[in-house]
């Protein structure tokens, strides 16, 4: 597929590193920024939603189709999450993430899950993640196919690892890689 051809009509892609505090919408809200402060591109739309309060990548199209293909659950495009979380999750908590886990609304679908350092080059977050001295945290790396709200948040926190900073990597094959915080591509 071609990505910004800069002929009219032609499908366009933009691969964003979205910062902490910054909304999946272009109009400010409350406290939380929106992309506006960042894209100046008119006619694209989110292809998929990350919280404010999550960092990472976030895409957005001018083709529908292209869209629906990104976001919509029946397509099952992976999505993946690195995850700092309080303590250190052990066998049976990355066993169950990769079983799938009990929620409120249901249990997840398999997810893969493993233990990672923290990953190479990654950014200060700003606000810093607020640490408990006597809690140690590690890094996961999450890898889910399915998008509830909130489902990394709810997935971590139900294995006893509350997340404490969350940072989508990739969405099926685009990726974060040489995005900085804030920065966009396509």
């Amino acid at each position: 597929m071609a990505t910004n051809l800069g002929a009219p009509g032609a499908t366009r892609l933009i691969c964003f590193n979205k910062p902490y505090g910054v909304l999946s919408q272009f109009t400010p809200e409350g406290r939380w920024r929106g992309l506006k402060d960042f894209i100046d591109v008119p006619g694209v739309y989110v292809a998929g939603r990350l919280d404010a309060d999550s960092e990472g990548l976030l895409l957005l199209t001018n083709d529908g189709q292209l869209q629906a293909r990104i976001s919509h659950p029946r397509h099952k495009m992976e999505k993946t999450y690195w995850v700092q979380v309080e303590g250190t999750p052990d066998d049976a908590a990355l066993l169950s993430l990769r079983q799938g886990v009990q929620l409120n609304d249901g249990v997840t679908r398999p997810a893969r899950a493993r233990a990672i350092p923290a990953p190479a080059g990654l950014w200060e977050r700003d606000p810093p993640v607020r640490f408990r001295q006597s809690i140690p945290t590690s890094w996961i790396e999450l890898v889910i196919t399915e998008g509830r709200n909130r489902q990394v948040r709810r997935m971590t926190a139900a294995t006893g690892h509350p997340t404490l900073r969350l940072i989508r990597a990739a969405i099926g094959p685009y990726s974060l890689e040489g995005l900085a915080p804030g920065t966009y591509r396509g």
